[in-house]
């Protein structure tokens, strides 16, 4: 049970999302290709959640 409990935890995840939309760390070294990978997981969470919200509102229009 407790590996069950463990698994469905999602505060990092939540987290993480958090994160990417938050203000770079000046005290962290950056390069382009991570601020690149950062503003392409960016478009990708804004996309998913769009379309999400396509998804729901087909459901419950139907």
């Amino acid at each position: 049970m407790k590996k069950i409990v463990e698994f469905l935890q999602l505060g990092e995840v939540f987290g993480y999302f958090l994160r990417v939309f938050q203000k770079p760390d000046p005290s962290k070294p950056t390069t382009a290709s991570l601020r690149v990978m950062h503003g392409i997981n960016r478009i990708s969470i804004v996309m998913f959640l769009l379309c999400l919200g396509v998804m729901l509102y087909r459901f419950f229009t139907r």
